[in-house]
C-alpha cells in the first residue's frame, strides 16, 4: 500500500519490499535419455509434447525418450525437463555425470530414465546387469538430493518372477528405496512409424503424467493409483489378481486392464522396507513439505537467533501445515491431532545456538491411502445383510 504524500515539498524515501506469492510445483519430472540432436546435458523445459521434436528432433527408433515425454503430456502432465545424454562413452558413466549435474535443479521432483532399458545393440536384448547398476545410480541420486522420487521401469518381456528378481536386486548399496517406485509391465502405445502401428515402451512417462494429474486435482497426498492411463493401447503382460498378490507385498506397482474400466495404475508403494515410508503419497508429502520449507524459509539465515526468530518459524510452519490439514493431507479430529511444530529454547539450547543452527521439531500424521476395502456379507435366515466398506485393521 503506497504511503500518503508528504505535506512539505521535497524528496522522501519510500521503501517497498514486496513478498511475491510462492507456488510450489509438483509432478515435474526430469526425463533423461538419448536423442538425435539438441544440447547435451543441459535440461530443457517443455510445456508441450510438440516441443520435443523442435528441440531434439524425431525420437530415435532405438530409444524411449520421446515416447516417455509424449506419454507424460497425454496423461495431463504440465511441465517437464528433458536432458539429452551423450552418445559417446559408457552409458552408465554418462548417466552418473548427468545425474550429478541435475542435483542443482530444485524445481524437479520426479526422475525418469526410460533409456536405461535401451538395448546396447540394435535388435539385441537388455543387459540386466547394466540396468541394475544404472537404476541403483538413480536411486542413490534421489536419496542424496532428498527432494525428488524416481519412477523406475520393470525389465521388458518380464514375467512376474523376473520382476521379483529385479526388485530384490534393487536392494543394495545402502539405499532405503523410500524415494523410488517400480512399475510393471510395459505398455503398448500407438506408433505410426512401427510396422504394426504400435510399439512397446517402458511405463515411466505415462505414470509420471498420472502423478502430475493427481497432484493438480487433489495434491501430493493423493495416491497416484486407481487412475486411468491415457494414450495406451494395452499392457504387455496381463497381470492377474494372483500375480498382484505376489508382486504387491514386494512393492511392485502393477498396471492392469480391467473390463469396462480401462487400463489403470493399480498400486502406489515405494521400494522402502520401512513401514513409515511404504506409501508413495506419504513419502511425497514429506518430500514436498521439505521442498516448501527450504524454498520459503531460506531468508531466516543470518537472522538474530532469539525468541522472535523461533516464533516466526513456528508461525509460518503452522500456517503451511494448517493448509495441508484443510486439504485432507493430514488426519486427525483437529489440527492439534494432525501436526505439531516446536521451535523454542528446548530444541535450541545454547550449544546449538553457538553453532548458528536453528532446530525445529515437526510431527505430521499423514493420511494413509485406503488400499483395501472390506465389504462384509452376512447371510442370515432373514436374508443377506451388507455392511461396510471398512478398512481392515
Amino acid at each position: 500500500m503506497p504511503t500518503l504524500p508528504p505535506k512539505t515539498p521535497g524528496v522522501y524515501r519510500d521503501d517497498v519490499v514486496p513478498r511475491p506469492d510462492f507456488t510450489l510445483l509438483t509432478g515435474v519430472p526430469a526425463f533423461l535419455g538419448f536423442a538425435g540432436q539438441g544440447p547435451v546435458g543441459d535440461p530443457q523445459r517443455l510445456t508441450l509434447a510438440a516441443q520435443f521434436d523442435d528441440l531434439f528432433g524425431t525420437p530415435l527408433a532405438s530409444g524411449y525418450l520421446g515416447s516417455a515425454v509424449r506419454g507424460y503430456f497425454q496423461n495431463q502432465g504440465h511441465m517437464c525437463y528433458v536432458v539429452r545424454l551423450p552418445d559417446a562413452g559408457a552409458p552408465a558413466s554418462a548417466l552418473t555425470q548427468t545425474l550429478i549435474d541435475l542435483e542443482s535443479r530444485d524445481d524437479v521432483d520426479l526422475v525418469c530414465v526410460p533409456d536405461i532399458m535401451r538395448p546396447p545393440t540394435t535388435g539385441g536384448s537388455v543387459d540386466r546387469t547394466a540396468v541394475r547398476a544404472m537404476q541403483l545410480a538413480v536411486l542413490d541420486h534421489c536419496e542424496r538430493c532428498g527432494d525428488r522420487m524416481a519412477i523406475l521401469d520393470s525389465w521388458p518381456l518380464a514375467t512376474p518372477g523376473d520382476v521379483l528378481q529385479q526388485r530384490r536386486e534393487l536392494r543394495g548399496r545402502g539405499s532405503t528405496g523410500a524415494n523410488a517406485a517400480l512399475y510393471y509391465p510395459w505398455l503398448w502405445v500407438p506408433e505410426p512409424r512401427a510396422a504394426l502401428g504400435r510399439a512397446k515402451v517402458p511405463p515411466c512417462g505415462h505414470v509420471a503424467g498420472v502423478y502430475a494429474r493427481t497432484d493438480r486435482r487433489v495434491g501430493v497426498h493423493k495416491a497416484p493409483a486407481n487412475e486411468e492411463l491415457d494414450g495406451v493401447l494395452d499392457v504387455e503382460v496381463n497381470v492377474t489378481d494372483a500375480d498382484q498378490g505376489t508382486l504387491y507385498p514386494e512393492s511392485v506397482n502393477c498396471l492392469r486392464a480391467f473390463p469396462g474400466r480401462g487400463l489403470r495404475v493399480w498400486g502406489a508403494r515405494t521400494l522402502s522396507t520401512d513401514p513409515a515410508w511404504l506409501h508413495v503419497s506419504v513419502r511425497r508429502l514429506f518430500v514436498t513439505a521439505g521442498r516448501w520449507i527450504e524454498r520459503t524459509m531460506a531468508d531466516v539465515a543470518f537472522e538474530p537467533h532469539d525468541v522472535l526468530l523461533w516464533a516466526r518459524v513456528e508461525r509460518e510452519l503452522r500456517g503451511y501445515f494448517s493448509g495441508l490439514y484443510r486439504q485432507g493431507a493430514l488426519r486427525g479430529a483437529s489440527e492439534e491431532d494432525a501436526f505439531y511444530v516446536k521451535c523454542d529454547a528446548e530444541t535450541n539450547p545454547s550449544d546449538v545456538q553457538a553453532l548458528g543452527a536453528v532446530v525445529t521439531e515437526v510431527g505430521l500424521a499423514p493420511a494413509v491411502p485406503h488400499e483395501f476395502v472390506v465389504v462384509r456379507l452376512v447371510h442370515e435366515a432373514s436374508g443377506l445383510t451388507i455392511t461396510g466398506p471398512a478398512r481392515p485393521g
